[in-house]
């Protein structure tokens, strides 16, 4: 049996990283999975990526980074799955779940925008980095960061019927 917790980092340390990412960690993993439940379960993947990885962290900062990288291409390896693209929605009655806000247009529309467009604006609109970090992160040009967030607030424009006069 492997051991699951990296002996470098104390059970406390885990906590407090924890306490202070999961919300943005959750947050991630909804705007890709797109449902509450394989929301919660990204996260605690995430979580568990971080007990077995070998990371130090600089600051906060760098964690958190590392924190939504992470999520991110988790949700993203488990969209690709096969059985994923053989589900049909009505298998699913119950994501939609009572008493949600769905008149929520414009998250609606961000979550309906192209992969590589929706990481670029809830990286830098809901968490708050530069295009510089998210091209980074990203592992592409800060060029290429500016055209997906000015190439999203067009589409999000036409999306919610904002067109100019």
């Amino acid at each position: 049996m492997t051991q699951l917790l990296n002996p470098k980092k104390k059970e406390r340390d885990i906590l407090a990283i924890y306490d202070r990412h999961v919300d943005a960690v959750y947050r991630v993993c909804y705007s890709f999975m797109k449902n509450k439940a394989e929301a919660e379960d990204m996260t605690q993947e995430t979580f568990l990526k971080l007990l077995s990885c070998n990371q130090e962290f600089e600051n906060e900062r760098h964690e958190k980074a590392w924190l939504i990288v992470t999520a991110s291409n988790l949700c993203k390896d488990a969209l690709k799955k096969w059985w994923r693209k053989n589900e049909d929605i009505d298998d699913y009655p119950g994501l939609a779940q009572p008493g949600q806000d769905m008149d929520n247009y414009v998250l609606d529309a961000i979550l309906r925008l192209p992969e590589d467009y929706k990481e670029a604006v809830y990286l830098y609109y809901y968490e708050g980095y530069t295009t510089a970090e998210i091209a980074v992160h990203a592992g592409c040009a800060e060029g290429s960061i500016r055209s997906r967030l000015s190439r999203a607030r067009k589409m999000l424009q036409t999306m919610l019927g904002g067109g100019r006069k």
